[in-house]
Formats: C-alpha cells, structure tokens, sequence
C-alpha cells in the first residue's frame, strides 16, 4: 500500500518587510535593536577597550526561525565580547568611535539594499557616488575632472590603482615590472602584486631615513638603475602615513621624479590623505594632488563605519580601461558607466550612503576639528614621554606615535612590551604592539576624540614606571 504523504509542517511568515504598510514588527525591531546599541555605546568607559572574555552564542541555524527577543540577546552576546572603539582609552589602531550619521546611514544601506553594480540597480546612490569621488579629488589637490570610485578597503583600492597603472603604461603582460615603494610601505602592495601575478621581487623597497620617510636619492638610484637595466617601472607609490609612525614620504619630490622618468605616481593614503580636508594640516601630506591616483580611507579618522575606502585618479576615464568588460545583462548606462565596470568589485552595497552623510554632519569645520584634534593629542604624548630616559620615540607629522626603550634587545624588547601593554590594559588603555626595525614597540594612535589629557597622563605615568622597574 502506498503510504500517506507527510503531513506539511506549518511555516512561519517570512521576516520581510510588508510593501504596502509599515510594518510594526520590523519597526520594533529596529528600535529595540537601536537601543541596545546606544547602550552599549553609551556605557563604553564602563568596560575594557578589549574584553577579556567573549561567549559565542549558537551559530547554525535552527529547525524553525527565532524571535526578535532571542535574537537580540544573542547579538548582546556578541557585542559584549567586542572590540570596544568608542572607549576612550582605545588607542591601539586605526579605529575610530562610529560617527551617528554614519551609523544611520548604514541601516539605511542595508534597508535599500541597492546594488552599484549597475545604474538601474542604484540610480541615485550610483550618482551620488561619482559626484562625491569627483568633490573628495579635488578637495584633495586632483585637477578639475578628477573622480573615482569606493572599495571595500584599502588593499582593495591599491590593487585597482597598480593593476589601472600596469594598464596604463601598457605592462599588462610583461612580468619583468617592477614597483617601487619606501621599506615601510603597506603590506597590501605585496598582495596587489600577488594577485597580478607579478613575482615577489617586483616590489623593491627603497630605505628610510631617521624619519621614517622615503630616500630621495635612493628612488632617484633605483629608477636609473631600472631605466639602465630595461625593467619597465609599474609605478613608485608613496605612503602619506606610515603603519607604525606615520611618515609621509616626500610628496611634491617624488611627482617630480616620477614625472621626469614618465611613471604613474600613486599616494597611498589610507592613513594620512583625510589631513588634506583641513586647511591648518594640508601641509602635512603637501604634493597630495600632484599624484595620478590615491588610496583614502576616511573610515581611519573620520568616523566613518566600515568600510569606507575610495581609489580617486586624476583622470578616471584610466580607471574603466582595465576593469571594463561589459555588462550585457543590464540596460545600458544613462549617467556615466556602471559601477561594476569601474573597478574590480561587482555587487556591492552603497558604502557611499555613509561617506557622504557623515562628511555633511561634520561639515569642513567638523572634520577640521577631528583633524586638529588628533595632532593636538600626538603632541601631547610626546610631550609626556620624551623626558623618560632611554624611551626612543618613533613619530612622524600624523597622529601616530610608537616608543620602545633604547637599550633592550629585541628579545628584551618583546618581553617589555607585552609586559607594558597588559599593565595599561589593566588601566582601561589599549596601545598595539607592533614590531619594526626588529623590535616590539608600543603604539599608540591618537584618534580618538574621547580620550581626554588625563588618559594621556595616566599613559606616560605607566610607561615611566615600566621603565623605572627595568633592571
């Protein structure tokens, strides 16, 4: 006998949206969601910057879908085991307190959930994002006509401008380019060149000086050395901000030379291009606009949520030329060109969204202010610090600043730092611990405008003991 079918299984509505009425239970979900992160925000001094323990709550879904009540609680489980940004002790990275714009606008992206891959997919964000890129390129020195486009980080937008230079100077086959970049340049351009094929020999690196910043005449050598040699030169990228000490190599120099050999100039800077939105720092990362592409991250300073990283060129007509492949399943372009056909990535959300909201909360004053802000606290840790003996202090003219004592080897070094930094953390201060020129530093990045004088204070004095206590 043939058996009886199963019975169905009753289905639950599925969680989206109604599209005719306001729909009160995705309106108290936000809201109550909303105020558990204004909580947990609001009470970020009530907590270590880095949490010392972190419980996961189940990840695999179950047979049936869950409320808002169990969901929710099982996002304050992990928030409570997150890294803490808007403490003002958090000085350990590049990782500032969210702007309450950009976190608007963020819940906004995700509501839209429009797609740049294609016009018709984003009309208005895809404009809003090409005429955002052409105002950040000209605030920032490009020349009239200069744009871009967003990437989700940093290394993705130095990949798109060495893979658009390759394609440029017309080296998209050859293997023997090179690239050239100071020793303390990103580690994202060994990836880019990883991903382009290129062997790892491709990037030379071109020594420091004491400051930290590339050797002119050292990138003067190589490039004859290059052009004598017969290895095409892919590009020479300069760093406005170094990882560590935030070191800007000499902008306007290196435009000059690369202009005098006929090699695409790019800037990373991820960390340190912001500082040319504020009249009384520009002169920090002067020669910016004399490049032919740059990678900046506002997400870095500004507040802005992540990601928000932009690849802008002087000319972005370069930028379509390698990524360009067609989109024939979409209609036709009325406003520009696809989003997909403007650099490597295709859907993506409108990071945008986020980029241009908080950039109009702050207005010019506001992201002045920021600016000033975090040069104003790097110079009062360095105040602090330099009179305690046998501290080297490793800066540069951004708002970083790492210090390891003078007389420790290295091994001696790691032991100290770790030792250091787990004393300030008990204090609710977070610095990172990075290793350069072969020993742990301690760093601290002075972008957070919550951390207030005495936070500084209660640092150096940490610092001076630790030092004090070394045999």
């Amino acid at each position: 006998m043939a058996s009886a079918p199963p019975a169905p299984r009753a289905i639950q509505p599925l969680p989206f949206a109604s599209p005719s009425q306001l729909d009160p239970l995705l309106q108290d979900f936000l809201e109550r969601a909303s105020v558990q992160l204004c909580r947990w925000l609001g009470s970020a001094d009530q907590r270590s910057p880095l949490p010392g323990l972190s419980i996961l709550p189940a990840v695999e879904p179950q047979q049936r879908g869950l409320d808002a009540t169990t969901l929710l609680a099982d996002l304050q489980l992990l928030m409570d085991g997150a890294y803490n940004p808007n403490h003002p002790g958090a000085l350990a990275h590049l990782d500032p307190p969210p702007l309450s714009a950009s976190i608007a606008a963020e819940l906004i992206c995700a509501g839209l959930n429009n797609n740049l891959l294609a016009e018709e997919l984003s009309p208005s964000l895809s404009r809003l994002e090409r005429s955002l890129c052409k105002w950040l390129a000209e605030a920032l020195g490009l020349p009239p006509g200069s744009g871009g486009v967003a990437a989700s980080g940093g290394t993705l937008s130095n990949l798109m401008a060495l893979v658009t230079a390759r394609h440029a100077r017309g080296l998209q086959h050859c293997q023997g380019a090179v690239v050239l970049a100071s020793a303390d340049a990103h580690v994202s351009l060994a990836k880019a060149l990883a991903v382009m094929g290129l062997p790892r020999e491709a990037l030379r690196l071109i020594p420091v000086d004491q400051q930290g910043e590339l050797q002119l005449e050292a990138l003067s050598a190589e490039l004859n050395s290059c052009a004598v040699a017969g290895h095409p030169v892919l590009a020479v990228v300069a760093t406005a901000g170094t990882t560590v000490r935030g070191a800007v190599d000499p902008l306007e120099a290196m435009a000059l030379l690369c202009q005098r050999h006929g090699v695409w100039l790019h800037v990373d800077g991820a960390i340190g291009a912001v500082f040319a939105l504020a009249p009384s720092q520009a002169h920090r990362v002067r020669g910016l606009g004399a490049a032919d592409s740059i990678t900046v991250n506002p997400q870095k300073l500004l507040g802005i949520t992540k990601t928000s990283s932009l690849l802008l060129l002087a000319d972005p007509s370069q930028l379509q030329k390698p990524f360009q492949t067609g989109l024939p399943y979409m209609e036709a372009s009325w406003g520009g060109g696809h989003g997909g056909e403007c650099g490597l990535q295709g859907t993506r959300p409108a990071e945008v969204l986020k980029l241009w909201l908080g950039l109009r909360q702050l207005g010019l004053d506001g992201i002045a202010a920021i600016c000033d802000g975090a040069i104003q606290r790097r110079r009062q840790l360095e105040s602090l610090l330099q009179p305690l003996p046998d501290l080297v202090l490793r800066g540069g003219p951004m708002h970083l600043l790492a210090f390891t004592p003078a007389a420790l080897t290295p091994a001696q070094s790691e032991i100290w730092s770790e030792s250091t930094r787990q004393q300030l953390l008990t204090a609710q201060l977070m610095l990172s611990r990075p290793c350069y020129q072969g020993h742990y530093h301690l760093k601290a990045v002075l972008g957070n405008p919550h951390t207030q004088p005495q936070h500084l204070q209660k640092l150096a004095a940490i610092v001076g003991a630790s030092l004090a206590a070394q045999p």
